[in-house]
C-alpha cells in the first residue's frame, strides 16, 4: 500500500507520513508513506494507492478526488486535529477504515 500525505507546503505532511510509516511497521503492514504538496499532486498520484489530504485543503477536495478517481486512487480528508496523532496509530486507523469501506460491497437496492 502506497500512502501519499498531501498538505500545502509539505512540512506537516512529512510528519504525518513518518508517523504512519512507523505505525504500519509496528503492525507488520507493508505500507509506505510519503509526503507531497498540492502542487506536486498531479505527478505524485501516479505512485499512490491512497491519498491523505490535509484538513486545510478541504476547499480543493473535490478536484483532488476527481484527479485521484481517474487513477483509481482513494482519497481521505484528514480531520482538523490529525496533527495531534503523535504515534500515527489514529491516522493508520483512518486508512484501514477507508480501505474497508472501499472494499465493502454496495448494498443491493432490491433488499430494501
Amino acid at each position: 500500500m502506497r500512502i501519499l500525505v498531501v498538505c500545502g507546503a509539505g512540512a506537516s505532511s512529512t510528519f504525518v507520513a513518518q508517523r504512519v510509516r512507523h505505525a504500519a511497521h509496528d503492525r507488520g503492514l507493508p505500507y509506505t508513506a510519503s509526503a507531497g504538496t498540492e502542487r506536486s499532486l498531479p505527478i505524485d498520484l501516479d505512485a499512490a494507492d491512497i491519498v491523505l489530504v490535509g484538513p486545510h485543503l478541504s476547499d480543493s477536495l473535490e478536484r483532488i478526488e476527481r484527479d485521484a478517481a481517474a487513477r483509481g486512487v482513494l482519497v481521505v480528508l484528514l480531520p482538523e486535529d490529525i496533527f495531534t496523532d503523535l504515534t500515527g496509530v489514529r491516522t493508520l486507523d483512518l486508512i484501514e477504515d477507508a480501505l474497508r469501506t472501499q472494499a465493502a460491497p454496495a448494498p443491493d437496492p432490491l433488499d430494501a
